[in-house]
């Protein structure tokens, strides 16, 4: 998120700019409270949970469930992609995955689905965390 954002995208408010650039100081998948933390108070923790979601939905940042159900946010790549993650250190590795969009086309055709969209994480143990 840039101070210029093209009509009809999020305002570039105080609050969304400060999250927007706390997550840029991260690595990987981060929950709200973590995200507060960093910020020291200078933005309250609803503020931050209402701008992750709106960050969120408009592709800004990934958000995904962690295994224990929190919804954690990082931000990456604009291209579509999926996610390989650590369960012990959530290292968190971006994939690109030619066979599962084939897969996912033939999949919504065959059931006349249209218009389809897919999020994939898969969760293992990364070769430091063996």
């Amino acid at each position: 998120m840039t101070s210029t954002e093209p009509s009809g995208a999020l305002r570039p408010t105080k609050q969304r700019l400060a999250v927007a650039e706390a997550l840029e100081t991260y690595d990987g998948f981060h929950s709200a409270q973590e995200i507060h933390s960093r910020l020291d108070g200078a933005v309250g923790l609803a503020t931050v949970y209402r701008t992750l979601t709106a960050l969120a939905e408009a592709g800004v940042v990934d958000a995904m469930r962690s295994e224990d159900g929190e919804t954690i946010y990082r931000r990456c790549s604009d291209t579509h992609h999926h996610h390989l993650v650590c369960r012990t250190c959530g290292r968190t590795v971006e994939v690109e995955g030619p066979a599962v969009e084939r897969w996912t086309r033939t999949m919504a055709e065959e059931n006349g689905f249209t218009d389809v969209s897919h999020t994939l994480e898969i969760f293992g143990t990364c070769t430091t965390c063996r």
